[in-house]
């Protein structure tokens, strides 16, 4: 019954509100939100946030969570950690569209009361974390929200580390780089994305992972996810994840970014340039009304999620350049 969760939750049919599962069991707290709890909590548990679907159109890492529930169902993966598992934006998944109104993944941040069904869900999503992290509170917390990101990169795999004060743990380099991320991404200030939300208000170690390429369901390569399957069902199981050295990826910071400030806005390159494609010192990157050109200064940047058609005052591209491999990881 448990691997059916997501299909019952697209079809908008009740998942019984508790079941027994192998090695514990599940909780249902509301549509596409379900945790579980281990009879037996391992030595290396932490209380898991495993998010997917915040972009409605992005599929692979739904596949992936089923592949997971299938596991535990039968007994293949042995629950040992406590495990909050998030379909994001029902109702764009249902559709296949990256959002209905406004991007869910800006809305993560305390406070904001703005009116419609996605602001909403963001509240209640982060009620959910809240609630969660509060009953286990005596363990290390951790949250990776997965996605697949809609155009090519030099990259396929990558990681955004959010900007906070909580210091990002070596063995999260060395977890990633074994579960097949390709470069690491270093967020410059808030950005108010779930896991920004999990790391600012919870100092939980979180990412957003971007694995691969958006595809319908059924057309994604869960081949290429294995590593990272395989990160995800140590986690689960409340055990040491598989390492290898960070320096295997390419780690970037964030120097600028983009913003659109007026309707006459402009971004002065082809709509599919792959993200870290780099441009030289002097390119033009962008015109708009009100804020005028921006030019690349003497050291080259690169573009990463770049997507001029954003609402105004919103990000239009990241520009970045490469940076260090952390020294604790080194």
């Amino acid at each position: 019954m448990l691997s059916q969760w997501i299909d019952l939750t697209l079809a908008e049919q009740a998942l019984e509100a508790e079941g027994r599962l192998p090695f514990g069991h599940y909780r249902l707290h509301a549509p596409g939100l379900l945790e579980l709890i281990p009879s037996e909590r391992q030595s290396q548990a932490r209380a898991c946030v495993i998010s997917v679907g915040v972009h409605g159109n992005e599929t692979a890492p739904i596949e992936l969570l089923g592949e997971l529930l299938s596991r535990l169902e039968t007994g293949h993966l042995r629950l040992g950690a406590p495990v909050l598992l998030i379909l994001g934006n029902l109702p764009a998944i249902r559709l296949g569209e990256r959002f209905i109104d406004t991007n869910l993944n800006r809305l993560f941040q305390r406070g904001q009361d703005r009116q419609g069904d996605e602001p909403e869900r963001a509240r209640t999503l982060m009620a959910a974390v809240d609630a969660f992290y509060a009953r286990h509170a005596e363990l290390p917390r951790l949250h990776y929200d997965l996605h697949t990101a809609i155009r090519d990169s030099r990259f396929p795999r990558f990681a955004v580390e959010p900007h906070a004060e909580a210091v990002t743990g070596a063995e999260q380099w060395r977890w990633l780089a074994a579960a097949g991320l390709q470069a690491v991404l270093h967020q410059h200030q808030h950005s108010w994305t779930f896991s920004h939300y999990s790391k600012h208000y919870h100092g939980a170690q979180a990412f957003t992972l971007e694995l691969g390429k958006v595809a319908p369901f059924g057309e994604n390569d869960l081949a290429a996810l294995r590593p990272m399957r395989a990160l995800l069902e140590a986690l689960v199981e409340g055990r040491e994840p598989p390492g290898q050295a960070p320096a295997a990826m390419a780690f970037f910071r964030v120097e600028h970014e983009l913003m659109r400030h007026s309707p006459e806005f402009s971004l002065h390159f082809a709509d599919d340039t792959a993200n870290f494609t780099e441009f030289a010192p002097g390119s033009l990157l962008a015109s708009d009304a009100e804020a005028g050109d921006f030019r690349v200064g003497e050291t080259p940047l690169a573009v990463v999620f770049p997507n001029a058609r954003v609402e105004i005052g919103a990000r239009a591209a990241l520009l970045v350049r490469p940076s260090p491999v952390p020294e604790a990881s080194a």
